[in-house]
C-alpha cells in the first residue's frame, strides 16, 4: 500500500474541535421528532428543525383551519409556498430570534441553534397569532380575494395565540433541550470518531509493519534463492574433481600404477572411503537444492514397497552386523502398489534406516514395518464438512522402529530442518550433516505422503511415514 492510499494519521485536535460538525450530524432524527412533538402537545404551536443548509431534519406541525381554507384557493397556495419558502431562507443575524409576518396575520419566529459559538441550525415556531390582534388583517383579503370574510373570521381565531415572551420562553426552553441533545450527540460522536480514528491509526501501521516484513521477507527469499544457487553450484563443480579422485584412488589401489606396499594400500582405501564420504555428502546438498526449488523429477511407477524395504534392510545389513545391531522387517501381505519413484522411495528409508542404525547401541533392534491402514482424518480429501461422507483413503504406513537414545519431544519437529543437530556442539557423540531427514521428509511429501516422530517408550523412536495408495480406476 502506497503512502497515498494508507489512512490518514490520527488528528486529536480535527476531532476535539466542532467546526466542521454539522446539526444532522450530533442528533437522531427520530428521537427529535419526539421531543418537538411533546412542545407542541404542551403549547399547541408548530415547530420545526432545519439545518444549517435550511433542510428540515424535524417536524410536529399542526395544520390550522384557516391555513386548510386557504390552501383551497389558488392564489392561498401560491402565498403560503410564498411565506414558508420566504421563512426557511430567513437566517438570525447576531444568533438573536427573527419574526417573520405571514400575510394571514399570523406570525413565524426563527430561532438559532448554536453550538460551541457557531449556528448549526435553526428552529421554526408558527405560525401563531399575536395576543393582540383582533380584526383580520387587510392583507389576508388581498392576498387572496375570493375567500368568505365570514368564513375567516370563524377560523382565524381558532389558530394558537401567544404573547411575543410566551413563544420566546418556549423556545429558549427548546434550545436549552437540544443543547442538552447536542452536548451528548457530540460525545457519542467524539467516542466513535476517536474509536475510528485509532482503529485507522492500528491499521496504518499494521499496513506499515506488514510492508516492512514483506520487504525483509523478499530479501530473505532471494537469500534463499542465492544460497540454493550457490550450494547447487559449488556441490555440483566438487562433484567433478572428487569422482576423480575416487576413480584414481581405485585405479592405484588395483595396482594398475604400480605394485604398493600394504601400508599405501591402506591410505589409497581410506583416501576413497573419504572421497565417497564427501560424494555422499554433495549428492545430498545437490539433492535438497533440487527439492527445494522443485526442480526434481520423480520418475512415477507402479511400485511394490516391500520389494523397496527388502533392499533398504540388504543394504543396513553390513553396518548394523558391524556395529551388533539386529534388524528385522516385518511387511503385510498383498500390500498393494503404490504410484511414485522407486529409487527416491529407497533413498527415503535408506536415510531413515542408517539413522536409525547410528544412534542405536550394540545389541539393540532396528525393526521396519509395513501395512495398510485406512485414514480416517477430516482433511483426507482436503474438503472440510464432506468427511462424513467421503470413502476414507488407503494408506500404506511404513514404521521404522528403534531402540536407540531417542529424540526428545520439543525436537521432533526441528530434526526436518536442513543441518538441524539434536547435539550441535563440538564435542557431539554421532556425526552427520542433519540433511537425511530433510531430505526424507521433502521426498515424502513430493509422494503426497507424511512424516512424523513417535516416541518408543522406554526408549528409542519411531519414525512413521504414511503414503496414499491410488484409487483405483473406475
Amino acid at each position: 500500500m502506497t503512502s497515498q492510499q494508507r489512512p490518514p494519521a490520527f488528528d486529536l485536535e480535527q476531532l476535539t474541535t466542532a467546526q466542521n460538525l454539522r446539526l444532522e450530524d450530533l442528533v437522531d432524527r427520530s428521537s427529535l421528532k419526539e421531543v418537538i412533538r411533546s412542545f407542541i402537545n404542551l403549547f399547541g404551536i408548530s415547530i420545526r428543525v432545519f439545518s444549517s443548509d435550511s433542510e428540515l431534519l424535524a417536524d410536529a406541525v399542526e395544520q390550522q383551519a384557516i391555513c386548510k381554507y386557504v390552501n383551497e384557493h389558488s392564489s392561498g397556495r401560491s402565498a403560503c409556498g410564498a411565506t414558508v419558502n420566504a421563512v426557511k431562507r430567513v437566517r438570525p443575524v447576531d444568533d438573536k430570534p427573527s419574526m417573520h409576518p405571514c400575510f394571514t396575520g399570523a406570525t413565524y419566529e426563527v430561532v438559532p441553534i448554536t453550538y460551541d459559538g457557531r449556528m448549526v441550525g435553526k428552529l421554526v415556531l408558527g405560525p401563531f397569532l399575536p395576543a393582540n390582534l383582533r380584526e383580520v388583517p387587510g392583507a389576508l383579503s388581498s392576498t387572496v380575494p375570493e375567500l368568505d370574510r365570514v368564513r375567516v373570521r370563524e377560523l382565524l381565531p381558532k389558530m394558537p395565540r401567544a404573547k411575543a415572551e410566551t413563544v420566546t420562553s418556549i423556545a429558549e426552553h427548546m434550545r436549552a433541550v437540544l443543547d442538552l441533545i447536542l452536548f451528548s450527540g457530540h460525545k457519542a460522536l467524539l467516542t466513535s470518531q476517536m474509536h475510528l480514528a485509532s482503529v485507522r491509526e492500528s491499521y496504518r501501521e499494521l499496513q506499515d509493519k506488514n510492508a516492512r516484513l514483506q520487504d525483509a521477507f523478499d530479501k530473505l527469499k532471494e537469500l534463499d534463492r542465492l544460497k540454493s544457487n550457490f550450494i547447487a553450484t559449488v556441490s555440483h563443480e566438487l562433484r567433478t574433481p572428487l569422482t576423480s579422485i575416487i576413480g584414481y584412488s581405485e585405479m592405484l589401489d588395483e595396482g594398475i600404477a604400480g605394485p604398493l606396499q600394504p601400508e599405501q594400500k591402506e591410505f589409497i582405501r581410506t583416501i576413497r572411503e573419504k572421497g565417497e564420504q564427501l560424494l555422499g555428502l554433495i549428492m545430498s546438498l545437490l539433492d535438497l537444492s533440487k527439492l527445494e526449488s522443485g526442480t526434481l523429477t520423480l520418475l512415477r511407477t507402479d511400485v511394490a514397497i516391500r520389494s523397496v524395504l527388502e533392499d533398504v534392510i540388504s543394504l543396513l545389513k553390513p553396518v548394523a552386523f558391524k556395529k551388533g545391531v539386529k534388524l528385522s522387517l516385518q511387511v503385510g501381505d498383498d500390500l498393494p502398489p503404490l504410484r511414485g519413484d522407486a529409487n527416491r522411495l529407497r533413498q527415503a528409508f535408506l536415510n531413515l534406516g542408517e539413522n536409525a542404525v547410528k544412534f542405536t547401541p550394540a545389541e539393540g533392534e532396528v525393526r521396519i514395518e509395513a501395512a495398510l491402514v485406512r485414514d480416517e482424518s477430516e482433511d483426507n480429501d482436503g474438503s472440510f464438512g464432506f468427511a462424513l461422507l467421503a470413502p476414507a483413503r488407503s494408506l500404506i504406513e511404513v514404521r521404522v522402529i528403534d531402540t536407540g537414545i531417542g529424540i526428545p519431544e520439543d525436537e521432533r519437529e526441528k530434526v526436518f530442518t536442513p543441518f538441524y543437530q539434536v547435539d550441535s556442539s563440538s564435542t557431539r557423540e554421532y556425526g552427520g550433516t542433519g540433511l537425511g531427514l530433510a531430505i526424507v521428509k521433502r521426498l515424502i511429501e513430493a509422494h503426497d505422503g507424511k512424516v512424523r516422530i513417535d516416541a518408543n517408550t522406554p526408549r528409542g523412536t519411531v519414525f512413521i511415514v504414511s503414503l496414499p495408495v491410488p484409487a483405483p480406476a473406475s
